[in-house]
């Protein structure tokens, strides 16, 4: 009887530790190069035209889904990759896109507009000198 209520107990213990929140984007980071665990090391938001611009989307929670972005310089689409995430084991991760251009980028003002499974979920500005 004693060895069952203590697998109750412990089994009761780590379901409420583990998280049962919906897979949802918490941070958005922009920078030049990533740590190993893909967050952004230096976060800015000024490029260099021949930078490789980096972004970093955090997720927390646990499920499926996709995580897409949309680079824009003004009113032009410059590229909308997509990612499928699952995190089953995990309570957050990040996620890296990159926007690099051989012949390098244009000085000006440029965004970024990150959505988990089509739904905006956040966006950041950064220029390009």
């Amino acid at each position: 009887m004693r060895v069952a209520i203590l697998v109750v107990l412990l089994a009761v213990t780590v379901g409420a530790c583990s998280s049962n929140e919906p897979l949802r984007v918490v941070q958005i980071q922009l920078g030049r190069s990533l740590n190993s665990d893909n967050t952004i090391a230096a976060p800015t938001y000024s490029f260099g035209a021949h930078d490789a611009i980096i972004l970093s989307v955090m997720t927390a929670g646990k499920g499926s889904g996709t995580v897409s972005v949309r680079w824009t310089y003004g009113s032009r689409v410059l590229d909308e990759p997509k990612k499928q995430i699952r995190y089953t084991y995990k309570d957050s991760a990040a996620t890296d896109f990159r926007l690099e251009s051989a012949s390098g980028f244009p000085a000006g003002e440029y965004a970024v507009e990150v959505f988990l499974d089509g739904q905006s979920a956040g966006s950041k500005k950064f220029r390009v000198q």
